[in-house]
């Protein structure tokens, strides 16, 4: 008789099993969705990579750069394989390490950094979005500031390393990145030209220098170099940047220590 097939199911049952398998298929998705960065995982014990899966680890989806390229997640190819200048200070897992030789280019600890790609940051017309005032002169200081150019680049013991010579802009954000300094001396290779980034130094107008605290005199010497000296990739970013984080805790040896 028509109808009579619904009465001999449930729908409500029905409808409460179907929602019940779409809910768990959608936790499953979504599970192997976060596994798109930072799979496989590495094996401390071992020191290996652990094996993929082929369940839980998406296969690899192929993203468009809006400049040209593709970008690959998951990508085995850019899995961090980097022991680092370091070594482990304990046999099991998650043990701190110490720095082997020099801790400022040991590239661990606050000196670490990301293998980002080697290209520079760009805007939407395909320029350089990080440039220094030389090469975008529609930018520059306001009236109402102190122009920090001229001042005297000073580390962390006190000592006149360089002279401030250029500013970096972010042209996307209208922002100041970094200043560029030219080294003396004090600084470890004369007439060498290095970055600053903005959030490890501070200006003081009324004396006309420029204070980074991370380091101390020749350290400067070793702050990474560019390959293009009016422009700067993801990759020099990082390593730059990390240079001046490895100074907040290596640069003096009693920074490395607890205070009692």
């Amino acid at each position: 008789m028509k109808g009579e097939i619904m009465g001999m199911f449930d729908v409500a049952q029905i409808t409460l099993y179907v929602f019940f398998i779409f809910f768990i298929g959608l936790v499953f998705y979504l599970q192997r969705e976060t596994r798109r960065e930072g799979y496989p995982l590495f094996s401390e014990p071992s020191n290996t990579l652990k094996p993929g899966d082929d369940y839980f680890i998406p296969q690899a989806k192929v993203f468009k750069l809006p400049h040209g390229g593709e970008a690959r997640a998951p990508d085995d190819a850019r899995i961090d394989t980097r022991l680092g200048n370091a070594e482990k200070m304990a046999v099991w897992p998650g043990a701190p390490i110490e720095p082997i030789g020099d801790p400022m280019l040991a590239e661990v600890g606050p000196g670490s950094y990301a293998l980002r790609a080697d290209v520079p940051d760009l805007m939407v017309n395909g320029a350089p979005k990080i440039v220094p005032f030389r090469v975008a002169p529609a930018f520059d200081i306001n009236v109402n500031d102190r122009d920090p150019r001229g001042f005297a680049l000073v580390g962390g013991n006190g000592v006149a390393v360089g002279t401030i010579k250029d500013v970096w802009i972010d042209k996307s954000e209208i922002i100041i990145r970094y200043l560029e300094a030219e080294l003396n001396a004090a600084g470890g290779k004369p007439g060498r030209s290095v970055l600053v980034p903005m959030n490890f130094l501070r200006i003081d107008q009324d004396r006309g220098i420029v204070k980074v605290k991370a380091l101390m005199g020749s350290q400067f010497g070793n702050v990474p170099a560019l390959k293009n000296p009016d422009q700067i990739t993801f990759l020099e970013e990082e390593k730059v940047t990390a240079y001046y984080g490895a100074g907040t805790l290596y640069s003096d040896p009693q920074r490395a220590e607890p205070l009692l």
